[in-house]
């Protein structure tokens, strides 16, 4: 827990707790939320948090209006230029044609709504809620009669369109772009020296990843968490809607692409054949492909980049939890799954190790824990 010591460990002012925000919330904020948006008459009710969460969110339910989610940023990690540039790029993706929850305007006109308690400064907004369910929420079973390739075609062809429309992007309120966080000096402060090879490692895939192309048809607004917990399938359709866009940023657009393909592994992760694992990763690529293509271009040259955006994946993933330990005010640690995407980068094993001996069937993408 926050204390004086990791304070002062990790160099930080002292933070609010999730659960701080919480009663605050319920004593101070939700009275003035549904009184910015006119929520007089709904149902409010706080959504489970999940781990690495950085809101508070809230479902809102009143019948015959459907269903809307507060969410509330309290971290210090973003703007309000930050959150602004975020909101106005879903609704420009969602007045656009992209399969997006829409943004809702406070009764101001407001996108974005500040709230200031006791010195500290709450980002609130309003968002229609997705149709549809997770694939978690559904058992991960698709829908009846329908083919698993049509949703992998699907995932492509959403993700295809909001990157065509980001190549059409100019935006007011600009996000931040991938190398202004993800650079050497962060890594640096971020990382315990005890992993300085995985720092090595880290510098040299961001020196990879800063020489290349940069063009238009190659990097702009992206999600930057394109998974399967952040849409909403519609079940009699088979309609993805995309959401939470609250680590979207400007970089590579194969990023996005290498998170869809993190996303299938979990489809094969039990095969102990790793030629068989192989072969299924391949077939549904191929298929999350030709979804994509179908609403924008891409060239055979960046898809042959897949393995070291993979990597990429696995480094944000590691600073995501480093930045959760000191948002937290946690003593640093490694546990199995993260010393695995660890080992992953600091042996340069590609395709998170799921072709490698290190794989294991049994205890998936899980690596000795080591201390720091």
């Amino acid at each position: 827990m926050l204390n004086k010591d990791n304070i002062d460990k990790w160099g930080l002012e002292e933070i609010m707790t999730y659960n701080e925000v919480v009663t605050i919330g319920d004593d101070y904020l939700l009275p003035l939320v549904s009184e910015l948006y006119g929520l007089e008459g709904y149902a409010i009710s706080l959504v489970k948090a999940h781990a690495g969460g950085r809101n508070v969110a809230y479902t809102c339910e009143k019948e015959g209006a459907g269903s809307k989610i507060i969410r509330i940023a309290f971290l210090h990690d973003r703007s309000r230029e930050d959150v602004l540039a975020e909101v106005e790029y879903i609704r420009y993706l969602f007045e656009h044609g992209g399969s997006v929850s829409d943004v809702i305007s406070s009764r101001s006109g407001n996108l974005l709504e500040e709230i200031t308690h006791h010195h500290h400064t709450f980002f609130v907004c309003l968002f229609d809620r997705a149709r549809g369910k997770k694939l978690a929420d559904n058992h991960y079973r698709y829908r009846e009669g329908a083919p698993i390739a049509e949703y992998y075609y699907n995932c492509g062809k959403v993700l295809g369109k909001l990157h065509q429309l980001s190549k059409e992007y100019t935006p007011v309120h600009r996000r931040y772009s991938f190398s202004e966080k993800y650079n050497a000096e962060y890594i640096d402060q971020l990382i315990p020296d005890s992993l300085a090879l995985l720092k090595e490692k880290l510098v040299e895939l961001l020196k990879a990843l800063e020489g290349l192309d940069r063009s238009h048809e190659s990097y702009g607004m992206i999600h930057f968490d394109f998974n399967d917990g952040n849409y909403m399938i519609d079940f009699d359709t088979g309609q993805i809607t995309v959401y939470d866009f609250d680590n979207s940023c400007f970089g590579w657009y194969m990023y996005d692409l290498a998170d869809l393909w993190r996303s299938g592994v979990g489809w094969i992760r039990t095969e102990p054949d790793a030629v068989k694992r192989q072969k299924f990763m391949d077939d549904y690529f191929k298929t999350v492909l030709d979804g994509y293509r179908s609403e924008t271009r891409i060239e055979n040259s960046a898809v042959e980049q897949l393995p070291l955006f993979i990597q990429a994946t696995l480094m944000e993933h590691i600073v995501d939890e480093f930045e959760c330990m000191r948002n937290n005010g946690d003593e640093p640690e490694c546990d199995e799954e993260l010393s695995y995407l660890i080992k992953c980068l600091e042996d340069d094993i590609p395709y998170m190790g799921f072709f490698d001996e290190i794989y294991s069937c049994e205890e998936p993408f899980a690596f000795e824990s080591r201390d720091i």
